[in-house]
């Protein structure tokens, strides 16, 4: 049996009846992590036990959970098994290996090669068929040393506070602000969590995770704190508490010359957890794959550097419908 591969609301897998990642409700989904782009209030799902917890805080409500520990086989069709693997990216982040007899499909959902400071390692399993992510997808995409870029970010944090200001460092709630918690901790400064953050800090804590010392967000004793805060957008007005303050985004695309002009803050600093574009290379080498499959990002342009280095590679996406498990010969991938 051929496996017939469509990406629209995510990856639909029609023969087994069940989505990876889909972003609005479906019966039977596969959820490789607990950012919101990536869950959706489906009636049935398989994920890692932090992906769980996590979900139960962020979405609650009543659905079937499938909890599969990280390399447990367990049926999910007949004729097909699923087993999860660490992806790198943030607490309980899954790299989804489908077992058929045919062959096997690994999807990374969003993954990072290097390791992280709150996340579990990456650890890739070698298959036949690869669905990879490629955000950072072009070669001018190469992070810095993690140590240069926190660096660089405690000195800006010290010298915001030396000059009577209040450092703010947007990062996401869930992942990204653990990550600079632990990362701040040489800055020997206070720190201070949107109120988001704090909720899942502790359920980080609860998972048996350790971190420095932080406060929830207070704006009257700001002053001296290094804050962590989601991007204005989604912040909920709390900057504007803070009069004196200097601002910076803590994003991979910080790569970018237009960062601070983008996201109008004072300064950016490139610590991602996406893979960039040496790992996604790396990658390949590590699962060693027949067929790859790139989703988001530079899809097509990896997709294009993949197929120069000799390796069979497509975009998939849009109206592009593919088979797996088939010889790549027998495939016609759109051109577009």
């Amino acid at each position: 049996m051929a496996w017939d591969v469509r990406a629209a609301n995510g990856i639909w897998l029609p023969q087994a009846g069940w989505w990876l990642d889909a972003r609005t409700a479906t019966p039977r989904a596969i959820v490789s992590h607990a950012h919101s782009d990536h869950v959706a209030r489906h009636k049935e799902l398989v994920c890692s036990p932090p992906t769980a917890r996590i979900l139960r805080e962020r979405l609650p409500g009543r659905r079937l959970e499938h909890v599969l520990p990280y390399g447990r086989m367990e049926p999910l069709t007949l004729d097909t098994a699923v087993s999860l693997h660490p992806a790198g990216h943030i607490l309980g982040s899954s790299m989804v290996q489908l077992h058929h007899e045919r062959g096997t499909l690994l999807y990374t959902g969003d993954f990072k090669l290097k390791p992280s400071l709150a996340a579990e390692a990456c650890a890739p399993p070698r298959s036949d068929v690869l669905i990879m992510e490629t955000t950072f997808g072009l070669p001018k995409y190469v992070f810095p040393p993690r140590e240069e870029t926190i660096g660089r970010m405690i000195t800006f944090c010290r010298e915001t506070v030396a000059g009577g200001a209040v450092p703010v460092l947007y990062c996401y709630s869930l992942g990204k602000s653990q990550e600079v918690l632990m990362a701040l901790a040489p800055a020997g400064l206070p720190v201070m969590l949107h109120p988001a953050a704090v909720r899942l800090t502790r359920v980080y804590e609860q998972l048996g995770w350790r971190f420095p010392p932080y406060r929830e967000f207070m704006p009257d004793s700001a002053a001296g704190h290094i804050v962590i805060c989601p991007p204005p957008h989604n912040g909920g007005g709390l900057l504007r508490h803070l009069p004196a303050r200097r601002t910076a985004v803590v994003s991979g695309w910080a790569l970018d010359s237009s960062a601070t002009y983008r996201n109008r803050t004072d300064a950016a600093f490139p610590l991602s957890d996406h893979a960039d574009y040496p790992e996604l290379l790396e990658l390949v080498e590590l699962v060693q794959p027949k067929l790859v499959y790139t989703v988001h990002g530079f899809a097509r342009e990896f997709a294009a550097t993949l197929r120069a280095r000799g390796v069979e590679a497509w975009a998939l996406g849009g109206d592009n419908q593919l088979e797996l498990f088939t010889p790549p010969g027998k495939i016609s991938p759109s051109p577009h």
